[in-house]
């Protein structure tokens, strides 16, 4: 016989379905492939169901519902008694003999707390089906985590900016789970020699989206970390198709640097051929953990990259903090040096702090013949533009010199050689995921 009074409490009065939360537990109840999702709110000793996606009634559940704390499987969740996936419930011995799989003929479940704002257990979100889901995984849960975190920081205000949020949450893991962007090259130009040293990866998302507001919408939501890895995973699987002399580089924020990367990076077998670009730069020198992470990278052969040096926060308290191997000069001081002699002047001086530091520099951004002179007179090392090369998906035509960058070649003074303490190891751009060129 059904024990539903013993689990089940009284019937509470619930609001109408807040339709942000419906679309966010739309989504995940597609991500995690269950029957039912649902955002549960405490309430004493009761868990009350509020937002559901899916058909409540196929466990004995609608909106209003409630399931008594201590014998439900997301009250045992909460008191860290059970974990917070388990795709077989009916035969793990942990949940087998529970009220929840008995008499709500529970076959697989999914929770994670959800905070409020003074940080008090809000309530639970999570899922359940009927038969067991064998595919569920450390990937679901980690997925789970980031939806409560997220309801965490809104539930408590939920008004048209949370909503608008809410959307962007979404469109975010719509974008991970088609795959993340689509990785376009951008040669990086030895200006003595017009070949390619490096390739710098840039996202590129389909339709007409522009890759920077994706990724600072991701951010804002707390996903940025994950889609800057993901676009870095892409980018990856086209290490083995370059050529040996040319690296692969890619972006990263610090907070994503610190989330992982090391350890994605160094399981490519090749971290040598790698160059990481560090962006937002106002925290390096404060976080010990991500100096930490730029250390243990560099001895493994991984090239360490500055952007956008000469403008923002990346000044000469970041050089020495970082001692980077690779400095990319930012395109405004690059498109004013064949016309402005203050231009030239920083644009020279900083070269040559960073040939002293043992660094090459990289000219960004470098679109006509007369940038392309000003750089080489200024002893700029390497050239990144859509005059040397225009980002492709594909690899074998990024590393080929463009015409304006096969003629260097010709240009270069025959014999010349680079002047000592500035040997040419091929150095790759890092490219930020999502910002294009």
């Amino acid at each position: 016989m059904a024990r539903y009074p013993t689990l089940l409490g009284p019937k509470a009065k619930v609001g109408e379905p807040r339709l942000p939360v419906v679309d966010l537990l739309d989504l995940a109840r597609r991500r995690l492939r269950l029957d039912l999702a649902c955002l549960g709110r405490l309430d004493g000793d009761l868990l009350v169901v509020q937002e559901t996606s899916g058909d409540p009634s196929l466990f004995g559940l609608a909106p209003g519902s409630s399931v008594r704390r201590e014998r439900g499987l997301f009250g045992r969740v909460l008191t860290g008694a059970i974990p917070p996936l388990i795709s077989d419930a009916r035969q793990d011995p942990r949940t087998s003999d529970t009220a929840s799989v008995r008499d709500l003929d529970v076959g697989a479940y999914a929770a994670s707390p959800v905070l409020d704002a003074d940080g008090g257990v809000y309530g639970l979100v999570g899922g359940l089906n009927r038969g067991p889901c064998p595919a569920l995984g450390p990937g679901d849960s980690r997925f789970l985590g980031q939806l409560a975190d997220f309801l965490s920081s809104y539930v408590t205000a939920l008004d048209g900016a949370w909503a608008d949020r809410g959307r962007s949450w979404c469109r975010v893991h719509d974008l991970l789970d088609s795959g993340g962007p689509q990785i376009h090259l951008q040669p990086i130009v030895d200006l003595s020699s017009g070949q390619a040293v490096a390739v710098e990866a840039l996202a590129r998302f389909a339709g007409t989206a522009r890759p920077g507001p994706l990724f600072a919408e991701a951010t804002l939501v707390g996903l940025g970390a994950e889609l800057e890895t993901t676009a870095i995973r892409r980018a990856l699987a086209l290490l083995a198709d370059l050529p040996p002399g040319v690296r692969l580089e890619v972006n990263a924020a610090p907070s994503t640097v610190t989330s992982g990367l090391v350890d994605l990076l160094l399981s490519t077998d090749a971290p040598h051929r790698l160059a990481l670009e560090i962006t937002e730069h106002e925290r390096i020198g404060e976080d010990h953990e991500l100096l930490g992470a730029i250390q243990t990278l560099r001895g493994h052969g991984v090239d360490i990259v500055i952007d956008d040096l000469g403008t923002g926060h990346a000044g000469l308290d970041l050089l020495l903090r970082i001692r980077p191997d690779v400095i990319k000069l930012d395109r405004f001081l690059v498109r004013g040096m064949a016309v402005d002699r203050a231009h030239r002047a920083v644009t020279e001086g900083i070269t040559t702090i960073g040939h002293g530091l043992g660094a090459r520099v990289v000219a960004e951004g470098i679109e006509t013949p007369a940038e392309l002179a000003a750089a080489r007179a200024a002893g700029i090392d390497y050239g990144q533009g859509f005059l040397l090369g225009v980002p492709t998906p594909d690899v074998r035509a990024a590393c080929l010199p463009t015409p304006p960058a096969a003629g260097l070649r010709a240009a270069s003074r025959p014999g010349a050689q680079p002047r000592p303490g500035r040997a040419r190891r091929p150095r790759v751009r890092q490219s930020r995921p999502a910002v294009a060129e």
